[in-house]
């Protein structure tokens, strides 16, 4: 990704003035142990879907998705009133949010309002993250801050944060513009794959391999600015020295 998603504000010793990979958007086979590491020990702020209780594989006629749902913490806030609630969060499709009873018994789930994802740097090399919500009227309005990333609490109590949980979810209105960009990805890998001879790496070892990859998208670049140029009417751009 060539800059932050515009909800995304990095802490001042963020390595993200850096010119490095600051994304990664990938399908289902990402799961919650890859988001850990990506969060935690790159910084790096992953971007796809939860996988669905039900429902999931090739789309046929009839077929219903039900989205994973599971309860995150609870907590204590504080209304405009002075009044006091506890409220318990839950997960639903990587989202954050409330349930509450219908007249029928029915569990309904209130997403809550995303505001921004922050990021802090830890002295040791790793990261904290965060989402920043936006509650209800009726709980106060303001401003509650939930971790993204799993720790030795959600260890001791068996919970997978990083499995259920997602920094920006497919209900946000981010992760549309985001997440479509895989699609070049994809797209790119699969072209990059035919130009292997029986789809086997031309290097051994995943620096050499990065290096092949590298020099194949420089190339592929080089050609489309090439081609480019001879179909435009604009004056060529200036080569630096």
């Amino acid at each position: 990704m060539a800059k932050p998603p515009p909800q995304w504000t990095p802490s001042p010793a963020s390595p993200a003035t850096h010119p490095a990979a600051e994304g990664v958007i990938y399908d289902g086979a990402l799961c919650g142990v890859h988001h850990q590491r990506l969060l935690r020990e790159l910084g790096i702020l992953s971007v796809n879907k939860v996988s669905a209780t039900t429902g999931t594989g090739p789309r046929r006629k009839g077929r219903k998705r039900i989205e994973k749902s599971t309860f995150v913490e609870q907590r204590k806030v504080t209304a405009a009133d002075g009044t006091e609630h506890t409220i318990d969060l839950f997960a639903k499709a990587g989202a954050i949010g409330l349930t509450s009873l219908t007249d029928t018994g029915e569990k309904l789930f209130t997403e809550l309002l995303r505001i921004r994802t922050s990021r802090k740097a830890d002295k040791v090399g790793t990261f904290r993250w965060y989402n920043h919500y936006r509650l209800p009227e009726h709980l106060g309005g303001g401003v509650i801050t939930v971790r993204l990333h799993g720790n030795d609490e959600d260890k001791v109590k068996k919970f997978n944060r990083t499995e259920n949980v997602r920094p920006i979810p497919p209900s946000d209105p981010d992760f549309r513009a985001l997440y479509k960009r895989r699609n070049d990805a994809e797209s790119i890998n699969r072209a990059y794959d035919d130009t292997l001879w029986l789809r086997r790496a031309r290097s051994v070892g995943q620096a050499r391999q990065r290096l092949n990859l590298l020099t194949y998208a420089l190339a592929v670049n080089a050609l489309a600015l090439h081609r480019h140029r001879r179909t435009s009417s604009d004056p060529p751009l200036p080569i630096a020295a």
